[in-house]
């Protein structure tokens, strides 16, 4: 088999359209069609089925899936090598994903630490509040909130982070009292849009009643905004404490969360001296940074316990 009918074959399997496969390989749709069929034939086997709603693998496609990548992490561990992968220095490109309250507080200094460190490496930062989907090559790595259980991947547990109810001041002094949980009630709750939530380790506010907040967003620096404007009272990640100075822990007697976050690679990428290396240098990165910003939350000291 040719390999590149087999990277267009990949491709196509993992955006499952022909215009999806074009883009990643700056080809026309037309190309990638002919170049499937023409695949398709001298395996003399069907592919794809398409449908409606694009190209779904067939039982024979789904049995080349592996061979595929077993190809092309061999391919791409033959340029590194060539090109001094070997060595101490990454460079190429690496897309990672990662949740947005992540990819806003604490990616950003881990990345330029580890960009000074390999000025020839480019990283791609895809920040969206759902689940990445390695096996369709959304992203090289991704980071997330909760372990797999499912799926040809390789996880690592990066590390624990915590989250409190916070507030503005100015909304405190003008709020009912903050005694207790049940007190919340009586507050406007700031958290995520119920129906949005992506992982079960998200959602917060559901064991105390309110998962429905009158102010809600998707995304955790949109929470921690509307926090800062004295919108109400919310859960919110230690880290992100630091970029919001002017925010208090409320009741952390009674509330005081812990979550993890989680490094997702490919099965197949479990060769590449070049990702391993990066996943490395990134687990420590975010191991220090975290610990560094929630050390620096105990300032933000809870109003009830003055």
């Amino acid at each position: 088999m040719d390999w590149d009918d087999l990277r267009v074959f990949l491709a196509v399997a993992r955006t499952e359209t022909l215009s999806g496969a074009g883009k990643r390989l700056g080809l026309d749709p037309a190309t990638v069609g002919r170049r499937v069929a023409r695949l398709e034939e001298g395996a003399g086997a069907r592919l794809f089925l398409k449908s409606p709603q694009g190209y779904a693998l067939t039982e024979e496609g789904a049995k080349l899936v592996p061979h595929a990548e077993a190809a092309e992490a061999a391919l791409t561990g033959a340029e590194e090598a060539l090109r001094g992968g070997g060595g101490t220095g990454l460079s190429g490109q690496i897309r990672l994903g990662a949740p947005d309250g992540c990819a806003n507080y604490i990616l950003p200094q881990v990345i330029r630490a580890i960009c000074d460190e390999n000025p020839a490496l480019e990283v791609q930062i895809v920040a969206l509040p759902r689940v990445f989907n390695l096996s369709r090559r959304e992203a090289d790595l991704a980071i997330g909130v909760s372990r797999p259980q499912a799926g040809r991947l390789t996880v690592q547990k990066l590390t624990d982070y915590r989250l409190h109810l916070v507030a503005h001041p100015d909304y405190l002094a003008h709020a009912p009292p903050l005694r207790g949980l049940a007190d919340l009630k009586a507050h406007r709750v700031v958290g995520y849009i119920a129906d949005m939530i992506f992982d079960k380790e998200l959602d917060y506010l559901g064991p105390l009643g309110a998962n429905t907040p009158p102010m809600a967003s998707n995304s955790v620096s949109v929470q921690l905004n509307l926090l800062r404007a004295g919108a109400g009272v919310g859960v919110a990640h230690d880290f992100a404490l630091p970029f919001a100075p002017e925010l208090v822990k409320v009741l952390t007697g009674s509330l005081s969360l812990t979550r993890a976050f989680w490094l997702i690679r490919h099965e197949g990428d479990a060769h590449s001296a070049r990702l391993s290396r990066f996943a490395d240098r990134l687990a420590q990165g975010i191991r220090r940074e975290v610990q560094r910003l929630e050390s620096r939350t105990c300032a933000q000291a809870d109003p009830q316990d003055a």
